[in-house]
């Protein structure tokens, strides 16, 4: 199989890269600066994609985005994290809806962000979006796939929960205060937090590759905890204490109101419905061996 990855530097999308040549399929990084031989170029700001350069291809794994977790939410940095995504997947759909020699899947980013605070809601891929940035920029990214699903390509969006690795993502930014001891949940901590393991991840995306799904699915473990019960298992693991809370004031000074909100304070009872009923078997469907594998504990 011939796969082509945008967002190929990122964390998911260097894994999966690694992961597909592993498997013996050739995998092709789309990527903006000037492309490397085996590369693909575009700029999807400048609305720049050869499509001559995507014949050939079996599907296109499409990764782009700026993070959501790296800058401070202003006004501009919310508008370049919606338009890195809209603009990139615009682009991607549109030229691959214009070929008839081009690839036929599209397995395209998206985000349990799409379902909002929900509380203790369960949530699955028939689940209604909720309301916040996060919802409305998944919203928004999942809709710009609508020119290739137009044009009888297999699209599916990729609503991925927070991934656990040890070398990045958001669980190496909670060690420093958890290695010292003052870790602990955030707020009263029951919060639920819909988790992956970053090795499950690009299971499931390989998995999907060769599956027949279309529409959304949700990348996230079976088994989503509460804001307390991560901070527990992270301490347990490290063998640290998590007797401290930490009130909202503080996360919220140092990342900002709303966007600590989003990140930490909502609740996203997510479970994967369609990866289950697709047989997707997870090598780390609860938290503690996920949790060691990811620290080396």
């Amino acid at each position: 199989m011939r796969v082509a990855v945008t967002g190929s530097h990122g964390l998911i999308g260097t894994a999966l890269l690694a992961r597909l040549r592993a498997a013996g399929h050739e995998a092709v990084p789309i990527v903006r600066d000037a492309p490397a031989a085996g590369e693909i170029g575009w700029d999807p700001r400048a609305g720049r994609l050869e499509p001559r350069a995507l014949r050939g291809l079996d599907a296109v794994v499409n990764l782009a985005g700026a993070g959501i977790g790296d800058k401070r939410w202003s006004d501009e940095y919310k508008r370049q994290v919606l338009e890195s995504r809209t603009r990139a997947t615009t682009l991607l759909a549109d030229t691959m809806a214009g070929l008839d020699d081009g690839p036929r899947t599209l397995l395209s980013g998206s985000a349990i962000g799409f379902y909002g605070d929900r509380g203790d809601e369960e949530l699955d891929e028939s689940s209604p979006p909720g309301r916040g940035f996060l919802a409305e920029v998944a919203e928004a990214w999942e809709a710009t796939t609508a020119p290739a699903s137009a044009a009888g390509l297999r699209v599916v969006h990729l609503r991925t929960g927070i991934v656990l690795a040890g070398h990045g993502g958001a669980l190496p930014r909670m060690l420093p205060l958890f290695k010292l001891g003052l870790g602990g949940r955030f707020g009263d901590g029951r919060q639920w937090m819909s988790w992956i393991a970053l090795d499950d991840e690009i299971g499931a995306i390989t998995h999907l590759l060769g599956s027949e799904v279309v529409g959304p699915v949700n990348l996230t473990a079976p088994a989503p905890v509460r804001n307390g019960e991560l901070a527990d298992t992270i301490g347990e693991v490290l063998h640290r204490p998590t007797v401290l809370p930490v009130p909202a004031f503080g996360p919220k000074l140092v990342l900002g109101a709303e966007r600590a909100d989003a990140l930490l304070f909502q609740s996203q009872r997510v479970v994967p419905r369609v990866l289950q009923d697709d047989g997707f078997e997870w090598r780390f469907a609860t938290l503690e061996p996920a949790l060691r594998a990811a620290l080396g504990r």
